[in-house]
């Protein structure tokens, strides 16, 4: 027998009732141009106007929300390689705690500054060489601090599928029926947030998970039917998105919800930017552009009604944007 699952529609939706004071109710668009580039009707889910410029503050906010006085007091820590640090400095500097933040010290330069000027410490590490999680853990325990994963918990999760509820609402105040909705994935947090959300009041809707080349250990997982790991040595410019497997929490929920995975390349990734930039006028993180890339690269499968693209957020290192923009790597 298989055990509940790790959150219900009704953790949503009280996840909603507890943010609504400080999160953003961010919009759905619609842009012909990306329309007619792909040949069907596409709707955009844009975080990048989202406090901190990322979904991530739902579930951060969710998720310090619920923190009693005494745990506010002792703070929390929490690893990231920078959405959810801004996300969670943020959240404590609204609710008046301290924060350390465990980012790797090539996280981007803006994500950095950030959440430094969040109020937020910050410590470093390699992310090739060290783990964030064991970091976090000794400083939590030294400090007697609480603990605060970036996607294996279950106000995380909550707190995330809040955009799922506003997907719905908004479609319907549009007059459209969505019917399949495109998540970017790193440990599945979003994706199995939105899916628990989605699935509850709208079951026919189809959801795919959407990750990066090298870091596709969700769609290899749901294939295999067993959590993938990502090689040693696999790289990407989705810096967002380079967990490491998907989470012991939001794996089972993904599996049981998610239609599929869909991979792209960090050049399609790079191109949807372009697109992002140029047509849709919004500036895209790389990580937060992997839905709308397999959108224009066609691999977004047919299906009767609109397709809804999340774009996660919008947190890209200016000289690395300007590059990419040029036509360059970065």
């Amino acid at each position: 027998m298989n055990p509940p699952p790790a959150i219900t529609i009704d953790d949503i939706i009280d996840a909603a009732r507890i943010i609504a004071p400080a999160a953003v109710r961010t919009p759905l668009l619609e842009n012909h141009a990306l329309n007619d580039r792909v040949g069907r009707r596409v709707l955009i889910k844009f975080e990048g106007v989202q406090r901190t410029g990322s979904f991530k503050f739902r579930g951060a906010y969710n998720r310090l929300a619920r923190l009693d006085a005494q745990q506010r007091t002792a703070g929390v820590v929490a690893w990231s390689s920078g959405n959810h640090a801004q996300g969670v400095a943020a959240a404590a500097q609204l609710l008046a705690m301290p924060a350390t933040i465990v980012m790797p010290a090539d996280a981007p330069a803006i994500k950095l500054a950030n959440t430094r000027a969040l109020g937020a410490g910050i410590v470093t590490y390699d992310r090739h060489t060290e783990s964030r999680e064991e970091i976090a853990t000794a400083l939590a325990q030294d400090r007697g601090a609480t603990l605060v994963p970036s996607f294996d918990d279950p106000f995380i999760i909550a707190g995330q599928g809040t955009a799922g509820l506003e997907i719905l609402d908004q479609a319907a105040e549009a007059g459209v029926t969505p019917g399949q909705i495109l998540v970017c994935c790193g440990g599945g947090g979003l994706t199995a947030g939105i899916a628990t959300a989605v699935k509850a009041r709208a079951p026919a809707i189809a959801l795919y998970a959407v990750e990066p080349a090298g870091f596709d250990d969700t769609a290899r997982s749901l294939a295999s039917g067993i959590r993938e790991s990502i090689a040693p040595d696999a790289r990407s410019i989705c810096d967002a998105l380079m967990s490491p497997s998907p989470g012991a929490m939001t794996f089972p929920i993904n599996q049981a919800l998610l239609s599929g995975g869909l991979v792209v390349s960090d050049d399609q990734v790079r191109d949807a930017m372009r697109f992002a930039f140029a047509a849709l006028k919004l500036v895209v993180e790389p990580g937060g552009a992997v839905a709308l890339a397999a959108m224009l690269s066609d691999l977004a499968p047919p299906c009767d009604g609109a397709t809804v693209i999340v774009l996660s957020g919008s947190n890209v290192d200016p000289a690395a944007y300007a590059a990419i923009i040029g036509g360059g790597a970065a």
